[in-house]
């Protein structure tokens, strides 16, 4: 009697959503060495990826990107299931979401620039109040909200502008079920 086996054979979407997956954690992992003055202050150089996949190919696949690349650049970075992955799921988890309903909003006024914003608050948002329920079990986490609002604003619009002109770079999609 032979064992059993069962092969799983990955479609052309999984393998896409591996790479681009993996350029998002490949930038979080490369931002994770760029030296900050604030603690929790960063670029999110991944949500470019996460912005470009959104708005190519859906919710859907920006949705698996943007948890494996929670995931993965944790486990890489030694800091899975430590309190700032914690904080990037729950900022990723909001952003995400925010994302979905934004992504409805007409693209002749809300295109990559204000989605990134968007997002970019929302990820704030999320990692503030889990920082309150949390970390910082008093209000006095709210102070931070100018800092990271401003900083919020500064990233968002940089990677927007960046996910803007790689999205025109790319093209348009050439598949049929584009």
């Amino acid at each position: 009697m032979t064992p059993s086996t069962i092969e799983i054979q990955p479609t052309d979407d999984d393998r896409r959503i591996a790479r681009l997956a993996a350029a998002a954690i490949a930038l979080s992992v490369a931002e994770a060495a760029i030296p900050l003055p604030l603690p929790g202050v960063k670029p999110g150089l991944g949500n470019i990826v996460i912005l470009i996949v959104l708005l190519r190919w859906g919710w859907r696949d920006a949705v698996w990107v943007g948890l494996l690349r929670v995931f993965a650049s944790s486990l890489l970075l030694g800091q899975l299931f430590a309190p700032g992955f914690f904080l990037s799921l729950s900022g990723s988890v909001v952003s995400l979401a925010v994302l979905g309903l934004a992504k409805h909003l007409p693209r002749r006024w809300f295109g990559p620039v204000s989605l990134s914003v968007f997002a970019a608050f929302a990820h704030i948002g999320g990692q503030l109040v889990l920082a309150r329920l949390w970390l910082v079990p008093h209000n006095g986490v709210f102070y931070l909200v100018p800092v990271f609002a401003a900083a919020a604003t500064l990233f968002g619009l940089i990677n927007g502008l960046v996910a803007a002109k790689m999205l025109v770079r790319l093209g348009p999609l050439t598949s049929p079920d584009a």
